[in-house]
C-alpha cells in the first residue's frame, strides 16, 4: 500500500506543477485580433440573396405554369 500511496503523491506532485507553471503561461498569451471583412463575406451574402430570389421567382414562374395547363 505503501508503494501505491507514493505513486498517488507523484502524479498529485505533478498535476500540481502543471497548474501552477504552465496554465498561467497559457493564459498570458495576447487575444487574437478581431476579424475583418475584406468584402468578401458582403459578396457572398448578395449572392445567397441573389440565389434566393432566383429560386422564388423559378418556384413562382412554374406554380403559374401549372395551374393553367389543367
Amino acid at each position: 500500500m505503501a508503494g501505491v500511496s507514493r505513486v498517488v503523491a507523484a502524479v498529485a506532485a505533478l498535476v500540481a506543477v502543471f497548474a501552477i507553471v504552465l496554465l498561467p503561461i497559457a493564459q498570458a498569451q495576447a487575444p487574437a485580433p478581431a476579424p475583418t471583412s475584406d468584402g468578401t463575406s458582403i459578396d457572398q451574402g448578395i449572392a445567397y440573396v441573389l440565389m434566393l430570389v432566383a429560386l422564388v421567382l423559378t418556384y413562382l414562374i412554374h406554380a403559374a405554369d401549372l395551374s393553367h395547363s389543367f
